[in-house]
Protein backbone atom coordinates (compact mmCIF):
# COMPACT_ATOMS: atom_id res chain seq x y z
CA UNK A 1 0.00 0.00 0.00
CA UNK A 2 1.28 3.43 -0.89
CA UNK A 3 0.28 6.67 0.80
CA UNK A 4 -1.21 9.07 -1.73
CA UNK A 5 -0.01 12.63 -2.33
CA UNK A 6 -1.64 16.03 -2.37
CA UNK A 7 -1.72 15.89 -6.19
CA UNK A 8 -3.70 12.62 -6.17
CA UNK A 9 -6.06 13.85 -3.43
CA UNK A 10 -6.71 17.13 -5.32
CA UNK A 11 -7.46 15.30 -8.58
CA UNK A 12 -9.83 12.84 -6.90
CA UNK A 13 -11.60 15.62 -5.00
CA UNK A 14 -12.02 18.01 -7.92
CA UNK A 15 -12.65 15.53 -10.75
CA UNK A 16 -14.46 12.73 -8.90
CA UNK A 17 -16.06 14.42 -5.86
CA UNK A 18 -14.06 12.40 -3.33
CA UNK A 19 -14.20 15.27 -0.78
CA UNK A 20 -16.95 17.92 -0.79
CA UNK A 21 -16.51 20.74 -0.01
CA UNK A 22 -12.79 20.61 -0.78
CA UNK A 23 -10.20 23.13 0.45
CA UNK A 24 -7.16 23.07 -1.88
CA UNK A 25 -4.56 24.41 0.56
CA UNK A 26 -3.97 24.43 4.31
CA UNK A 27 -5.87 27.22 6.04
CA UNK A 28 -4.57 28.32 9.40
CA UNK A 29 -5.59 31.97 9.73
CA UNK A 30 -6.13 32.08 13.52
CA UNK A 31 -7.78 28.67 13.58
CA UNK A 32 -6.89 25.00 13.93
CA UNK A 33 -5.62 24.20 10.43
CA UNK A 34 -7.66 22.38 7.80
CA UNK A 35 -7.50 21.58 4.09
CA UNK A 36 -5.09 19.74 1.81
CA UNK A 37 -1.64 18.86 3.17
CA UNK A 38 1.32 17.03 1.61
CA UNK A 39 0.00 13.50 2.13
CA UNK A 40 -3.42 13.97 3.65
CA UNK A 41 -6.49 16.08 4.14
CA UNK A 42 -7.33 17.87 7.40
CA UNK A 43 -11.11 17.82 7.79
CA UNK A 44 -13.23 20.26 9.77
CA UNK A 45 -15.76 19.48 12.46
CA UNK A 46 -19.33 20.66 11.75
CA UNK A 47 -21.25 22.67 14.38
CA UNK A 48 -23.49 19.67 15.28
CA UNK A 49 -22.54 17.92 18.52
CA UNK A 50 -23.94 15.13 20.66
CA UNK A 51 -22.46 15.51 24.15
CA UNK A 52 -22.50 12.44 26.37
CA UNK A 53 -24.48 12.77 29.60
CA UNK A 54 -25.17 10.34 32.41
CA UNK A 55 -28.37 12.09 33.52
CA UNK A 56 -30.41 8.90 32.96
CA UNK A 57 -27.78 6.56 34.47
CA UNK A 58 -27.90 4.46 31.30
CA UNK A 59 -25.52 1.62 30.62
CA UNK A 60 -23.41 2.17 27.52
CA UNK A 61 -24.39 -0.75 25.29
CA UNK A 62 -23.21 -0.77 21.64
CA UNK A 63 -26.01 -3.22 20.76
CA UNK A 64 -28.76 -1.05 22.28
CA UNK A 65 -27.39 2.44 22.57
CA UNK A 66 -29.75 4.83 24.33
CA UNK A 67 -29.97 8.04 22.26
CA UNK A 68 -31.04 9.86 25.44
CA UNK A 69 -27.44 9.47 26.62
CA UNK A 70 -26.63 12.56 24.56
CA UNK A 71 -27.53 16.21 24.66
CA UNK A 72 -27.71 17.75 21.18
CA UNK A 73 -26.08 21.13 20.57
CA UNK A 74 -25.61 23.27 17.47
CA UNK A 75 -22.81 25.63 18.41
CA UNK A 76 -19.53 27.15 17.26
CA UNK A 77 -17.77 25.94 20.43
CA UNK A 78 -18.63 22.65 22.11
CA UNK A 79 -17.67 22.17 25.75
CA UNK A 80 -17.00 18.53 26.64
CA UNK A 81 -17.27 17.75 30.35
CA UNK A 82 -14.23 16.29 32.16
CA UNK A 83 -13.54 12.61 31.41
CA UNK A 84 -16.41 12.50 28.92
CA UNK A 85 -16.86 12.60 25.16
CA UNK A 86 -18.89 14.08 22.35
CA UNK A 87 -19.84 12.91 18.89
CA UNK A 88 -19.69 15.23 15.91
CA UNK A 89 -19.28 14.95 12.15
CA UNK A 90 -17.04 16.31 9.45
CA UNK A 91 -18.10 19.30 7.38
CA UNK A 92 -16.80 17.34 4.40
CA UNK A 93 -18.65 14.49 2.69
CA UNK A 94 -16.29 11.68 1.57
CA UNK A 95 -16.56 9.20 -1.31
CA UNK A 96 -13.81 6.58 -1.00
CA UNK A 97 -12.53 4.94 -4.22
CA UNK A 98 -12.77 1.17 -4.49
CA UNK A 99 -8.98 0.67 -4.29
CA UNK A 100 -8.35 3.03 -1.34
CA UNK A 101 -8.48 2.70 2.45
CA UNK A 102 -8.57 5.91 4.50
CA UNK A 103 -7.05 6.16 7.98
CA UNK A 104 -7.80 9.05 10.34
CA UNK A 105 -5.49 10.58 12.93
CA UNK A 106 -6.30 13.32 15.44
CA UNK A 107 -4.82 16.80 15.18
CA UNK A 108 -1.77 17.36 17.37
CA UNK A 109 -3.27 20.64 18.65
CA UNK A 110 -6.09 18.69 20.32
CA UNK A 111 -3.89 15.73 21.35
CA UNK A 112 -1.54 18.08 23.22
CA UNK A 113 -4.55 19.23 25.25
CA UNK A 114 -5.64 15.69 26.19
CA UNK A 115 -8.42 15.63 23.59
CA UNK A 116 -8.37 12.47 21.51
CA UNK A 117 -10.15 12.18 18.14
CA UNK A 118 -11.16 8.66 17.17
CA UNK A 119 -12.45 7.49 13.79
CA UNK A 120 -12.46 3.97 12.38
CA UNK A 121 -11.01 3.48 8.87
CA UNK A 122 -13.06 4.58 5.87
CA UNK A 123 -13.38 1.43 3.80
CA UNK A 124 -13.20 1.16 0.00
CA UNK A 125 -16.49 2.24 -1.55
CA UNK A 126 -17.80 3.96 1.60
CA UNK A 127 -19.33 7.42 1.42
CA UNK A 128 -20.84 9.87 3.89
CA UNK A 129 -20.10 12.42 6.56
CA UNK A 130 -17.59 10.97 8.98
CA UNK A 131 -18.79 10.66 12.57
CA UNK A 132 -16.04 11.88 14.91
CA UNK A 133 -15.58 11.01 18.57
CA UNK A 134 -13.82 13.55 20.76
CA UNK A 135 -12.70 12.13 24.13
CA UNK A 136 -11.77 14.58 26.86
CA UNK A 137 -9.20 12.67 28.91
CA UNK A 138 -8.61 15.58 31.28
CA UNK A 139 -10.21 16.45 34.64
CA UNK A 140 -11.22 19.85 33.16
CA UNK A 141 -13.86 20.92 30.60
CA UNK A 142 -12.48 20.98 27.04
CA UNK A 143 -13.40 23.08 23.98
CA UNK A 144 -13.91 21.86 20.41
CA UNK A 145 -14.10 24.55 17.71
CA UNK A 146 -16.62 24.03 14.90
CA UNK A 147 -15.61 24.75 11.30
CA UNK A 148 -11.93 24.29 12.20
CA UNK A 149 -9.56 21.35 11.74
CA UNK A 150 -10.34 18.21 13.74
CA UNK A 151 -8.37 15.34 12.20
CA UNK A 152 -6.24 14.30 9.26
CA UNK A 153 -7.23 11.65 6.73
CA UNK A 154 -4.48 9.60 5.06
CA UNK A 155 -5.26 7.81 1.79
CA UNK A 156 -3.67 4.40 1.18
CA UNK A 157 -3.98 2.73 -2.21
CA UNK A 158 -4.16 -1.05 -2.37
CA UNK A 159 -2.35 -3.13 -4.98
CA UNK A 160 -5.71 -3.69 -6.76
CA UNK A 161 -9.40 -2.91 -6.22
CA UNK A 162 -11.01 -5.06 -3.52
CA UNK A 163 -13.38 -7.89 -4.46
CA UNK A 164 -16.16 -6.64 -2.18
CA UNK A 165 -16.43 -2.98 -1.20
CA UNK A 166 -18.36 -1.42 1.66
CA UNK A 167 -20.98 -0.32 -0.89
CA UNK A 168 -21.25 -3.87 -2.32
CA UNK A 169 -22.10 -5.32 1.06
CA UNK A 170 -24.51 -2.45 1.84
CA UNK A 171 -22.66 -1.43 5.02
CA UNK A 172 -24.87 -0.02 7.77
CA UNK A 173 -23.15 3.38 7.82
CA UNK A 174 -23.23 3.88 4.04
CA UNK A 175 -24.32 7.36 2.96
CA UNK A 176 -24.65 8.69 6.52
CA UNK A 177 -25.42 12.35 6.92
CA UNK A 178 -25.19 14.16 10.21
CA UNK A 179 -23.90 12.61 13.44
CA UNK A 180 -24.70 8.90 13.36
CA UNK A 181 -25.11 6.82 16.52
CA UNK A 182 -24.05 3.14 16.80
CA UNK A 183 -26.11 0.64 14.79
CA UNK A 184 -26.28 -3.13 15.05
Amino acid sequence: MAILSDKWIRTQALEHGMIEPFVEAQRRDGCISYGLSSYGYDARVAPEFKIFTNVNSSVVDPKQFDPQSFVDRETDVCIIPPNSFALARTVEYFRVPRDVLVICLGKSTYARCGIIVNVTPLEPGWEGHVTLEFSNTTPLPAKIYANEGACQFLFLQGNEPCETSYADRAGKYMGQRGVTLPKL
